[in-house]
């Protein structure tokens, strides 16, 4: 098969060849063989003369050499790609086409992930200065791709010093200065690239973009405010990230912005962008140094779950779900005493009474809040649980019971995972045994329609099993029944024997 592809490579230049037609057969031959038989062969291959056909009108026939280049390229190490063909692709990214630019800049990408392969990318600021370009194009796929690869030449020390310490600086702020979206785009990098360590944070802020960024978070326009909440919010993902931005004082800041709320008309618009910024952080740092610090966070977000706005009642049911996520989270809540509890009956409504969308929030958050790990059971632990279940509503194994039988695959699914998180809980199997045909409920396979059902009811039934007190409250009968089900997995269908009888046609 290598010695066609050579001759049809070969062709693509010749005088009586029609290149359409040699394009076709070199795809379907160069897709037809493995990348390691194409490893053999490429490196003897000069892949010019295809480049050399992309320049042309015919989007067809640009197609069909950017698939095959594609696969060829694939099939070259990166540091040969760098030495052989770092013109083409220089001139790949003035193409007119899109799909051309991202060929290119996708190799690029390539390149720099190579250590032997940087100098000749790094070398060559023309070649960075229109990836950088690229930013600011018209067309979103193309900035994608080149923002992941401007990202990766920022990896290295190497690379942070040819981004942030030359002319290319200037050329990705003159990009910023576009238009509001490419600025975004141009944030959107400098957090990744700040995102990896300390020493990338301190190149980004250097640079002046940081803190430009953080200027426009606390600024008047309130889109604006919107979008950097969101690109502040990943940079206090990381440790250093969060060191910074506590530094420049920027957590006091968004915590005024919440306290200020009530007397500004246009708060819902980024309300819940910093409700969500805090809910991340205590998540990442320490829910109770989070919440005591910065109060106006928790109070925001009682007040929102008690609101009629349906969207701030979203964001409150996912903070409320990510902030009692873990054991230090719950106790936080705990201590808020019967206003958290007021909050509970809130969710609980809501998880019968609105819309699919809400219930099914309502009850991912309600799973995270009941879930305790086994070796966290202690009395007062327990106690708490089973206080906040009883006050979701006045019968809430009935509450949880009607959502799981209705026909909608997400409230099932949603109902099953409470009960899962419940599932270790001896309090809460004593609920399960006493509420009648339960267990054999859970045991009844016919009841779930789809996969994602019966892996929801595979889910409960391996908790139950899995707990060290279901066989002691629930019988042992019933400990039997579940281990059975367990054994045979969650899609077992029982074989049903057929039985002839005489005189039957």
């Amino acid at each position: 098969m290598a010695a066609p592809i050579e001759e049809l490579v070969a062709s693509l230049t010749g005088p009586d060849q029609e290149p359409f037609e040699a394009l076709q057969a070199l795809k379907t031959a160069v897709l037809a063989l493995p990348i390691s038989t194409l490893r053999e062969r490429v490196p003897e291959l000069r892949l010019g003369g295809i480049f050399s056909l992309l320049n042309v009108n015919d989007r067809e026939q640009i197609a069909l050499c950017v698939v095959i280049l594609e696969r060829f390229l694939q099939a070259l190490e990166p540091v040969d790609i760098a030495r052989n063909y770092k013109e083409e692709l220089q001139r790949g990214l003035y193409h007119p086409d899109d799909s051309v630019k991202i060929l290119a800049i996708t190799q690029v990408g390539r390149i720099v992930e190579c250590s032997a392969a940087l100098a000749e990318i790094f070398n060559n600021l023309e070649l960075l200065k229109q990836i950088i370009l690229s930013i600011g194009g018209d067309k979103l796929s193309v900035a994608k791709e080149a923002i992941k690869s401007i990202s990766k030449i920022a990896q290295t020390t190497s690379g942070l010093d040819v981004l942030f310490s030359s002319n290319l600086l200037t050329e990705l702020k003159n990009v910023m200065a576009i238009s509001d979206i490419v600025r975004y785009r141009v944030y959107e990098l400098v957090v990744e690239i700040s995102s990896v360590s300390a020493e990338s944070l301190g190149y980004c802020v250097t640079s002046g973009l940081v803190p430009q960024l953080l200027e426009e978070l606390t600024g008047d326009d309130v889109l604006i405010r919107v979008t950097c909440t969101e690109m502040v919010t990943s940079l206090a993902t990381t440790l250093h990230g969060r060191q910074y931005l506590a530094q420049q004082g920027i957590i006091d800041k968004i915590s005024n912005m919440i306290l200020g709320a009530d007397s500004d008309p246009f708060s819902g618009f980024y309300l819940p962008g910093l409700v969500k910024f805090f809910g991340n952080l205590a998540v990442v740092d320490s829910p109770q140094q989070i919440c005591e610090h910065y109060p106006a966070f928790l109070q925001k977000v009682f007040d929102m779950a008690e609101g009629q706005d349906v969207t701030m009642l979203g964001v409150a049911v996912d903070t409320l779900g990510i902030l009692g996520s873990n054991l230090e989270g719950k106790q936080v809540l705990q201590k808020t005493g019967s206003k958290f509890q007021t909050i509970l009956k809130r969710i609980g409504h809501h998880a019968k009474n609105s819309s699919t969308e809400m219930r099914v929030r309502c009850l991912d958050a309600l799973s995270s809040l009941f879930y305790l790990p086994e070796d966290c059971h202690t009395e007062d632990l327990l106690a708490m649980a089973r206080t906040w279940f009883h006050s979701l509503s006045a019968q809430p194994m009935d509450l949880f019971r009607s959502i799981a039988s209705q026909p909608f695959p997400e409230l099932h699914c949603g109902a099953l995972k409470v009960f899962t998180a419940i599932a270790n809980q001896s309090w809460a199997q004593k609920l399960m045994i006493e509420s009648p045909g339960f267990i054999e409920y859970v045991v009844d396979r016919t009841v779930d329609p789809d996969k994602d059902s019966k892996d929801a009811k595979f889910a409960l039934v391996k908790a139950l099993a899995g707990s060290k007190t279901v066989a002691a409250t629930m019988g042992n009968p019933h400990y039997l029944m579940l281990r059975a089900y367990l054994r045979e997995g969650p899609y077992y269908i029982k074989a049903v024997s057929s039985v002839a009888v005489e005189g039957a046609e």
